[in-house]
């Protein structure tokens, strides 16, 4: 697929007073002053993160009331539960909270629910309240979901049972009348950092109860790990709070992790120390699937678990979920590519909306992204349960898909989400009028342009400049995700040094160099670039740096996510 390389622009100026007071090299100074790091003490908060930094979490909205609710619930000994999406956000959530109330309070008048998926559906359930009122609990303390649920909050209250919402979702016009609304996104909330994920949010609930009641950090610090896992899950910007909370998360994941971390670490071949990238793609993967393919509670159960025998047989549950969960999505994939590639009208649509009534619901939004892959444009995947199409949405760059939906409302019924992803259901009867209302409204506002995948270049770079040095500094960047991705490079004029390979059909290996210095790469699923890599011919190469370890050499390396000829 082509793709359209943009250079981050450079700030000759502001570039220049930033090299005068760290004294390293242009490109890194570069790169640092497009993150907003312009002067010294901006930069050594960003490369030495610190705990001191975290906001005083009595600045956020009703944290002094959701306090004196749970410390009522204590002392009266009410019944919490303590309720959480099935997602890897609000189950790290449940477990991290669970853990610490009864630390608190007494754990037979304590427990946790986590909807399923297919029964239930997303967040507040009418099961979860009354589960809740038939077990007598009075309080129920709900993260990473429930802000939107105003009718489930108004039947729960008058069943006689509180609600205090941790959540970071966009508030809808109407909030509901729970007892405390944590969530840093509402207009009227006052906290300085906007960005938390819902185990974020929990764990500012969590500091404020250890304040209240004189514990020590470490009473809430021990889970900083599950936070940083649901970090890197939810793609949330990795800057202020949020780059912290990581940082020292992933210390503790790599020093010091919990039992069901170091068994999922296990279960993962991780030998490495792990980085945001490994959490995204081998530790997060495994705890979605549970609630994918089946119920997440056992996720729960394994950050719970104390007894090492238990935790890795519940660690397998979640690794065989996993395997099934590769299965569907690459056979659905797979189908729904043959769908789009066998019908032209779909080919040439600006959005793409592909239906099949047996797909499996779980991995709907998986498949989404795996389309745009291919086909570079929003997308949406439905699916069809209990007699209702439901499905995931996916957008593109620069394109606000949760808006193009609300457009489409009149053929839903429920829609939620943001920019970049959504969920949907409506009749099947439906399907057909949303289809040609969406591509309406995306094309009116997507330019060709837009259907053409960027890569955002960080810095044009010469060979000569990348040694050990420069790869450790910028290392020390991480954790890295959004508002701080890994850096980006293009080299320019570069050629094969006369070592290439074609590695399973479809991964390049070779060296090439420019003026004379020689860089080994790897371009993975890059095929249909083997005969420019292997011409001779000059070419210009987007890529990465990482480490290479074989037979105890290391090596620094390139990542080639694109090239084209010079």
């Amino acid at each position: 697929m082509e793709k359209r390389w943009n250079i981050i622009p450079v700030d000759v100026t502001q570039t220049s007073k930033l090299r005068e007071q760290l004294k390293i090299s242009e490109t890194i100074c570069n790169m640092l002053v497009s993150r907003g790091i312009t002067d010294f003490e901006v930069a050594k908060d960003f490369y030495r993160p610190s705990l001191d930094k975290l906001h005083d979490p009595w600045l956020m909205k009703d944290m002094d009331k959701a306090v004196a609710r749970i410390e009522s619930a204590i002392s009266q000994k009410e019944k919490i539960l303590v309720f959480g999406d099935y997602d890897v956000d609000g189950t790290t959530s449940v477990a991290s909270f669970y853990q610490f109330i009864t630390s608190i309070h007494e754990p037979t008048l304590t427990d946790y629910y986590i909807p399923h998926r297919y029964k239930e559906g997303y967040g507040v359930s009418k099961a979860g309240i009354d589960f809740a009122k038939e077990n007598s609990f009075t309080l129920i303390v709900c993260l990473d979901c429930g802000i939107k649920s105003v009718e489930l909050i108004d039947y729960a209250s008058s069943l006689g049972i509180d609600f205090i919402i941790c959540d970071h979702h966009l508030p809808g016009p109407e909030i509901p009348k729970a007892v405390a609304i944590l969530n840093p996104k509402q207009q009227d909330c006052n906290y300085p950092y906007k960005d938390l994920c819902g185990c974020g949010v929990g764990f500012k609930l969590m500091m404020a109860l250890a304040l209240h009641y004189k514990l020590p950090e470490s009473s809430y610090l021990q889970y900083i790990d599950l936070v940083a896992i649901a970090i890197a899950a939810d793609i949330v910007p990795m800057n202020g709070e949020n780059r912290i909370l990581a940082y020292y998360g992933l210390k503790k994941i790599n020093e010091n992790p919990s039992l069901g971390i170091s068994t999922l670490i296990k279960l993962g071949s991780l030998k490495k120390k792990l980085t945001i990238t490994n959490v995204v793609f081998v530790i997060a993967p495994r705890i979605n699937a549970a609630g994918r393919m089946d119920d997440a509670k056992k996720a729960v159960q394994l950050f719970i678990e104390k007894d090492e025998k238990a935790a890795l047989a519940l660690g397998e549950l979640l690794q065989s979920d996993n395997s099934d969960r590769k299965e569907a999505d690459s056979s659905i994939t797979q189908e729904a590519l043959q769908l789009i590639n066998n019908n032209e009208y779909l080919i040439n649509k600006k959005s793409c909306v592909v239906f099949n009534e047996s797909w499996h619901k779980g991995v709907v939004g998986i498949v989404a992204s795996r389309l745009i892959e291919h086909h570079y444009r929003p997308t949406i995947v439905l699916t069809q349960s209990d007699g209702i199409a439901t499905g995931s949405a996916r957008s593109i760059k620069g394109f606000n898909l949760y808006e193009a939906i609300y457009q489409c409302k009149e053929y839903l019924l429920a829609f939620g989400g943001h920019f970049a992803a959504a969920g949907l259901s409506m009749l099947p009867e439906n399907i057909e009028k949303f289809t040609e209302k969406f591509e309406a409204v995306v094309a009116a506002n997507v330019t060709d342009d837009m259907l053409i995948p960027e890569i955002t270049i960080d810095a044009a770079i010469n060979f000569s400049e990348i040694n050990q040095t420069f790869f450790n500094i910028i290392s020390q960047m991480e954790p890295f995700g959004p508002e701080n991705m890994r850096p980006i490079f293009v080299a320019r004029n570069v050629s094969n040094s006369g070592y290439s390979k074609l590695l399973k059909d479809q991964h390049v290996k070779f060296e090439v160099k420019q003026n004379g210095v020689a860089m080994s790469g790897i371009g993975f699923n890059m095929p249909e670039k083997a005969d420019l890599v292997f011409s001779g011919q000059p070419f210009d190469i987007v890529f990465t740096l990482d480490e290479n370890e074989f037979n105890g050499n290391t090596k620094l390396q390139m990542m080639v996510m694109d090239c084209k000829p010079t």
